[in-house]
């Protein structure tokens, strides 16, 4: 399995930018997809997550409001849609996967996830 990160990049304060995160695999599977990011110099946090039927979402606070994550369904990519981004957004974002079947449904820990992408970088400037 293996996951690619996509559409990072350098926006100024108050901007948007929308991730993608595409799922490969040999045989299909419905997973449960997380965003996480980590900052310079900091651990890696929690951001969004998505259930592998779409129906559930789970944002973390700093970002609710202004993120949100979706899938048009368990085969689609998913995105994650970042709306008026601040500098404190700056980060590497990495997205995470894993079998619905496999697991309940933590989405906030990073535990939880099996599978990782390779990161897409995200720079807000002031």
């Amino acid at each position: 399995v293996q996951l690619q990160a996509s559409g990072g990049g350098l926006v100024q304060a108050g901007g948007s930018l929308r991730l993608s995160c595409v799922v490969s695999a040999r045989a299909f599977s419905i997973y449960d997809m997380g965003w996480f990011r980590q900052a310079p110099k900091k651990g890696r946090e929690f951001v969004a997550a998505i259930s592998g039927s779409g129906r559930n979402t789970y944002l973390s606070d700093s970002v609710k409001g202004r993120f949100t994550i979706s899938r048009d369904n368990p085969k689609s990519p998913v995105y994650l849609q970042m709306n008026s981004l601040r500098p404190e957004d700056t980060a590497l974002y990495y997205c995470a996967a894993i079998r619905t079947v496999d697991s309940g449904w933590y989405p906030t820990s990073e535990n939880h996830y099996k599978y990782w992408g390779q990161g897409t970088q995200v720079t807000v400037s002031s």
